[in-house]
């Protein structure tokens, strides 16, 4: 018989624990990415791309400080090791995140805006934030602090739907990816911003390890009995919402706005969620490996 005294604190084969480690041995710091390079192509950049770009600068700022309290919830319900050690490194993540686009507003943007003969602007202001986006940040919020009033499979099942597949698995991460298409170098009619394009491929990979543990706490959640309706019901609410966040000042046919159209947004964001959905669902599907779900595809 096994003496409980000389158990191991956590299991180490646990996919939270592996997930965890995987944080930390893919540490990076937003404080030792060069922003020097990002400077000058926004200041040549059109006034329209400009101000889309702040835009955008500026609701990720927003969504990262929301999720960074939203997650907060998850912290308290769970209460094994190994999870908690996970949500460490997301809690820890999130904020990072923030920090980046912080940053970035003000040793880019504001340095910037000055340049081009603007006011100095903040990335709080409301004009930045459209009331969809509003809206699906304060649904999420809603969701992930209900599991504190009822704690129940179905509560936890919605508050996951809500962070980790909508808000991180299609809104961030199709976003992160239309980013990289636009201000990376393969984009001759944009600005390349070297600083831009590493941030969020930094912040990209971390967010694959947070929609993967979402995923697998809601495969859980459906071998136990939940009904996979309740995900599909819950996201698909959520998806108008989405969708007029990501295309906010993108021309629906791409004929005027340089980069990924609104159409192609929307066909990599249902590619990725109908596959997160399957692998969820299917009893003989497999969640991806944590070294597959951090990597980025070229």
């Amino acid at each position: 018989m096994t003496d409980d005294r000389f158990r191991l604190a956590v299991d180490r084969d646990a996919r939270s624990f592996r997930y965890y480690r995987n944080a930390v041995e893919r540490h990076w710091d937003p404080a030792d990415v060069d922003l020097d390079g990002d400077r000058d192509p926004l200041v040549d950049a059109h006034p329209k791309t400009f101000d889309n770009f702040r835009a955008t600068v500026a609701k990720f700022g927003a969504g990262e400080r929301a999720v960074t309290e939203d997650l907060a919830p998850l912290t308290v319900v769970l209460d094994d090791a190994e999870a908690q050690a996970y949500l460490s490194t997301q809690l820890y993540e999130e904020a990072r995140h923030l920090d980046f686009f912080e940053r970035y507003w003000r040793e880019v943007v504001n340095p910037v805006e000055t340049a081009r003969g603007l006011e100095q602007t903040s990335p709080t202001e409301d004009r930045w934030i459209n009331a969809a986006y509003d809206e699906l940040l304060a649904r999420t919020g809603e969701a992930m602090h209900r599991i504190l009033d009822e704690d129940t499979p179905e509560t936890r099942a919605v508050a996951y739907c809500h962070y980790h597949l909508t808000i991180e698995g299609i809104l961030a991460q199709t976003a992160y990816w239309g980013l990289q298409q636009s201000f990376g170098p393969s984009e001759p009619d944009l600005p390349t911003l070297p600083g831009f394009t590493e941030g969020i491929e930094s912040i990209r990979s971390d967010e694959g390890r947070h929609v993967g543990f979402g995923m697998a706490q809601l495969k859980g959640l459906v071998a136990d009995g939940i009904d996979p309706q309740l995900l599909h019901d819950t996201v698909n609410e959520l998806l108008p919402l989405v969708q007029r966040t990501t295309t906010d000042g993108i021309d629906d046919g791409g004929s005027e706005t340089p980069g990924p159209s609104a159409a192609d947004l929307q066909t990599y964001a249902a590619e990725k969620h109908t596959e997160r959905m399957r692998q969820i669902t299917d009893a003989d599907a497999a969640i991806p490996d944590v070294d597959t779900l951090v990597a980025l595809e070229e």
